[in-house]
Formats: structure tokens, C-alpha cells, sequence
């Protein structure tokens, strides 16, 4: 199959990347696989350069963003070689997705190695907000099986902080779950993923005050780019009156009249009254007589 173009070539917004790729993953299956839901140009899948074996993940390119976006909505979780699939845009173009992240980030721990999914996460943890990325449960590398906890991702510290107080601990499965801010991994020394938390001194969680007031202003400052209007500006050389434009060299043509109704016809006048008759002549008596 052959390779993507360069980067800068490829049409990024219709590239989306498939990780946790088992072993036995090829180009040629993925390719199989993924044109079932889109029209898909072209794989790749970085290897190694000694090996030549995969690194657990590659990058598809379809046709168009459309068929992209539908191939993250259905392909996302579904296992191949049991194991779920992560699709999501290209690692290249993940814009949006930072800028949508504030830091409610969520640590979920002792979770249920057998019961608890990827899907499972995100069937619950969906119910209180919007998540910005794709539940992640951590996974040993040789086996694929869950090492008791992972992390959600929301758009705002409301959803988080009301995950928090619902599901901390809730069972979830067979087991009471934790429900945390996530530490930091840029204040930490070292990060042990067994434990699912940082080691040193210097460690700080999401969801702190300074995390909050950068967020706040972040939704303020897209709620007036939002709501702001940009004036248009008037033609060149043409002067807005009230009513109507005027062109340079032309006089200004007087609003028309107001409209008025028309008169109304003039009314016919009350036919005459009848003529009165003469009164009724008495009956002459005398013709009656006998003569």
C-alpha cells in the first residue's frame, strides 16, 4: 500500500489517526477495514526502521473531512484483535483539541480490570459534560490488560467538579471507584503510570484556582467574538441619508408623498318621499236615491 504524502501535502483535516494497533496489524487490513466507512486515499503506518515492525499506530487519509469525522464516530473503541481502537484527527492537527482544553482533567481509579471499558468510561463520565477527547484507561503493553485506573477530559471544571461529586465513591462495576483531579505531569519529576500519579515535590492537580480564572476569561473572550458584530462600511463616494443613498453628482431625490387614501364617492341622496294622495271623495248620497 503506498505511504501518505509528505505532510505538508496532506490534507490534514481528513487524516485521522488509529492507535493501539495490535502486532499483527497491517496497512493492508486497515485499509480493508476503514474503506468499509469512508473512501480512504491512502495508510501509513510508521515502522521501525531495524524491525520493521510497527510502532502501534497509524495515520489514514480520506477523500474528504467528511468521511473522516463519520470513520472517528463509528471505527472509535471498536476491537480488532481485542483490542479497542483509538481514532480520533491527526496528532498533526489537534488545534481545536487543545484549545478546548482548560484542565478539568479527571483521574479514575480502581477501576475493574474485566468490567471496565474505554466505553464503559465514557457511557458514564459523558452524562455530566462535554469530553474533549477519548476516555483512557492504561494498559500494560504486553498483555493490552488494565492496570485499574485511567483519565476523562472535560471542556469545563462545572462538568468536572459535578463528576466528582457524583461518582466519587460510586462502584462502577464491581468496585468503588475514585474520582480525583489528575496531577500534573509538567510539575512532577517523574510519572508512574502503575500508580497512576507523579513522584517529587514539586506536584500540583488540575482544577486549581489559577486553572479556573484562565478559563474563565478564555469564555468570556470567545462570548464577545462571539456576540460582536463587524460594521459594514459604506460604499465609497455614496452618502447615507435617512431614507435613501445619494451618488456624487446626483441631487437628492425627495422622499415620496405620503401615501393617502382615496376620496371617498359622494353619497347618493335619500330617494324623495312619495307623493301624497289626494283624499278620497265621499260617497254622493243622492244617486242612491229612488227618483
Amino acid at each position: 500500500m503506498a505511504s501518505l504524502a509528505p505532510v505538508e501535502h496532506r490534507n490534514q483535516d481528513a487524516t485521522v489517526y488509529v492507535g493501539n494497533l495490535d502486532t499483527a496489524c497491517t496497512e493492508n487490513m486497515l485499509m480493508e477495514l476503514f474503506v468499509q466507512v469512508g473512501r480512504v486515499k491512502s495508510v501509513y503506518m510508521p515502522k521501525d526502521k531495524v524491525t520493521q515492525a510497527h510502532n502501534g499506530y497509524g495515520f489514514i487519509e480520506f477523500l474528504d473531512v467528511i468521511d473522516a469525522d463519520y470513520a472517528i464516530t463509528i471505527m472509535n473503541m471498536i476491537k480488532v484483535y481485542g483490542r479497542p481502537l483509538k481514532v480520533s484527527k491527526s496528532s498533526l492537527n489537534n488545534k481545536a483539541e487543545l484549545s478546548r482544553d482548560v484542565g478539568a482533567n479527571l483521574f479514575i481509579g480502581n477501576l475493574d480490570p474485566g468490567d471496565v471499558d474505554e466505553n464503559l468510561l465514557y457511557d458514564t463520565f459523558s452524562s455530566f459534560g462535554t469530553l474533549i477527547r477519548q476516555p483512557r484507561i492504561m494498559r500494560d503493553e504486553a498483555t493490552n490488560e488494565s492496570k485499574g485506573f485511567g483519565f476523562v477530559s472535560f471542556d469545563c471544571f462545572e462538568s468536572s467538579d459535578n463528576a466528582i461529586e457524583c461518582m466519587n465513591g460510586q462502584f462502577l462495576g464491581n468496585r468503588q471507584i475514585v474520582v480525583q483531579y489528575a496531577f500534573k505531569k509538567d510539575t512532577a519529576v517523574e510519572f508512574s503510570e502503575s500508580i497512576g500519579r507523579p513522584s517529587g515535590s514539586a506536584i500540583e492537580r488540575h482544577g486549581s484556582r489559577a486553572e479556573r480564572m484562565l478559563a474563565a476569561q478564555r469564555r468570556s473572550q470567545q462570548q464577545k467574538q462571539h456576540h460582536n458584530q463587524i460594521p459594514v462600511p459604506p460604499l465609497p463616494g455614496v452618502i447615507f441619508n435617512q431614507s435613501h443613498a445619494v451618488m456624487p453628482g446626483m441631487h437628492a431625490i425627495p422622499p415620496p408623498p405620503p401615501a393617502s387614501l382615496p376620496p371617498l364617492p359622494p353619497t347618493r341622496p335619500p330617494p324623495p318621499p312619495p307623493a301624497s294622495l289626494p283624499p278620497p271623495t265621499p260617497p254622493n248620497t243622492n244617486a242612491n236615491r229612488i227618483m
